[in-house]
């Protein structure tokens, strides 16, 4: 077996990182393991744009559907079961693909994961209050004024990653960012970054297309199936937060419909703020297979 190569595939929602990652891992004649946080859990079928039942038997894949929405699973559990499978991929393969636009479990494969201080339970309950009495809004306000560089890149739309940022800047004084400058974990395999991207305006197009592809395909009544368990972390995310705001009466179909599009953007764009701060990270559109591969192969 000659060295070890992951190569990592990454870029906004809807760019077609999965069918180019499909074509890829069958010319490598490889597997493929995902970095999308929503397509490890088997009950969001719809709205998580998971690769098709014909797609998962064209390739080989891991971490599609390894989850229940009831399982609690951090990006931490996510770095030990990722190298592990890893390690026994590369016992058969010397290529792996990794496909995701999660950017913390991205990192969290690539680099490894910042070392936090332990968190202070009363801080957190402080505001977890204000976040059940108030919103996201304040926490939001609170964050941009004490961490704006962490408040550039984090998901807005996420109270988890809101209140453990806050909970740490409280606890140490020191933004959330100062702790996540540190030197990349060392790994036994080679990384190979591939970002995807397209004009922001066909993007955009793609978004609105699929969300309407994935509300004709049931998206709506897979929310229904949903809705008692709506306060879980896991289900506190795009599209599915819209779909039961209108399951509870309090935004019309038209309304809701442009939410889901509109905010889908704005994720895309915290996406992409993301990947662009890693300079090794080298970028092509998805049509663009030849020069890709050619790439791949040039740096092996």
């Amino acid at each position: 077996m000659g060295k070890k190569i992951l190569i990592s595939i990454v870029g906004p929602t809807a760019v077609g990182k999965t069918a180019l990652s499909i074509r890829l891992a069958q010319k490598l004649q490889t597997e493929i393991i995902s970095a999308d946080s929503r397509q490890f859990y088997r009950e969001m079928e719809i709205g998580t744009a998971k690769p098709g039942a014909e797609e998962l038997q064209e390739v080989t894949h891991h971490f599609i559907n390894s989850l229940s929405i009831y399982d609690e699973y951090s990006v931490g559990d996510y770095e030990k079961d990722a190298l592990q499978c890893l390690e026994g991929l590369f016992r058969k393969h010397e290529k792996i693909i990794m496909v995701g636009g999660s950017g913390l479990f991205v990192n969290a494969v690539c680099e490894g994961l910042d070392t936090l201080p332990t968190g202070d339970k009363r801080i957190r309950e402080h505001y977890e209050k204000l976040f059940k009495e108030k919103g996201l809004e304040p926490l939001q306000i609170e964050l941009k004024e004490k961490d704006k560089a962490y408040f550039e890149v984090v998901d807005k739309q996420n109270p988890r990653r809101l209140i453990r940022a806050l909970e740490v800047i409280n606890l140490t004084g020191k933004p959330y960012s100062f702790f996540r400058k540190r030197k990349p974990a060392k790994r036994s395999f080679e990384i190979i970054k591939i970002g995807l991207m397209l004009d922001k305006e066909i993007i955009r197009q793609r978004i609105d297309r699929r969300v309407d592809e994935m509300l004709a395909s049931g998206w709506l009544e897979e929310c229904r199936k949903l809705y008692p368990y709506r306060n879980l972390n896991v289900l506190k995310t795009v599209g599915y937060r819209e779909l039961f705001t209108f399951i509870d009466g309090e935004t019309d179909w038209e309304t809701t419909v442009s939410n889901i599009k509109t905010n889908t953007w704005h994720y895309a764009k915290r996406q992409l703020t993301w990947f662009r701060k890693d300079k090794e990270i080298k970028w092509f559109s998805p049509v663009e297979e030849k020069q890709i591969l050619d790439y791949i192969l040039s740096k092996i």
